[in-house]
This record gives C-alpha cells, sequence and structure tokens, in this order.
C-alpha cells in the first residue's frame, strides 16, 4: 500500500516493525480508506531511511508521521495526524490533537513505550 509518488501522499507514518504489537496495529491502519494515500515506512528495515531531520534511531525509538508539508509529529501528536488521514478515524484524530486530550495521550504512549521493550524483537528475528 505504497502511494505512486511522494506528491500522492497525505503523510508518511514511521513505524517499527520489530515490534509485533506496533506491526499489529499499522497493519490494521493500512485496511483503513485512506491508507492508500499514506506512505508506510518500516524503520526496523535496513533499508529505511527516514530523512535528514530524523535518525533511524529516533524513529525506532516512537512513532512518527511526517506530515505532507514536511513536518513532523511524534508520539501522540502523530497517532493524532494518522487519524486525521483515515475517514474511519477523524474524528478522533480531531479530539487527540486537542492540547489537553494531546497532552494525556502522550503521557499513555510513554507508559507503552517502557513497557513495548519487553515485546520488541531483534530486527533480524523479526523477518
Amino acid at each position: 500500500m505504497t502511494p505512486t509518488s511522494p506528491s500522492d501522499t497525505r503523510c508518511t507514518v514511521y513505524y517499527d516493525g520489530a515490534c509485533p504489537l506496533c506491526r499489529r496495529e499499522i497493519a490494521h491502519y493500512q485496511t483503513q480508506a485512506g491508507a492508500e494515500l499514506i506512505a508506510w515506512v518500516d524503520v526496523a528495515a535496513d533499508d529505511a531511511a527516514p530523512g535528514p531531520d530524523l535518525t533511524r534511531e529516533q524513529a525506532l525509538a516512537r512513532m512518527h508521521v511526517r506530515r505532507a508539508d514536511g513536518t513532523l509529529a511524534s508520539g501522540a501528536l502523530a497517532f493524532a495526524h494518522l487519524w486525521t488521514q483515515l475517514p474511519r478515524y477523524a474524528g478522533w484524530g480531531r479530539v487527540a490533537s486537542w492540547p489537553p486530550v494531546a497532552a494525556v495521550l502522550e503521557m499513555g504512549y510513554r507508559l507503552f513505550l517502557r513497557v513495548r521493550r519487553l515485546w520488541r524483537v531483534a530486527p533480524e528475528a523479526s523477518r
């Protein structure tokens, strides 16, 4: 599900494909209407190149989304932006973008990141 050219993308999602839970969640989003206009980049893959302003290590540490205008969002705000791009989740994305809600979601996301280390497999083992 990769757009045919960068000009066709609404955003680019950088995710950790070596995390089974992350991989499963992204697979769900990829089945949604609107997903065909999103570029999906598994940064755990050897050939992943997130860009000059986002290292592979940063992209593996937290979910990132590059908006159509080139700016980056990470963590809860990355999810909020992704959701606004998928019609089924657009309402949730608008709510999640509201600063007080985004702050609470970010705290939850940071807790998840601590637990996620236990589930993550080495990139070589995920192939």
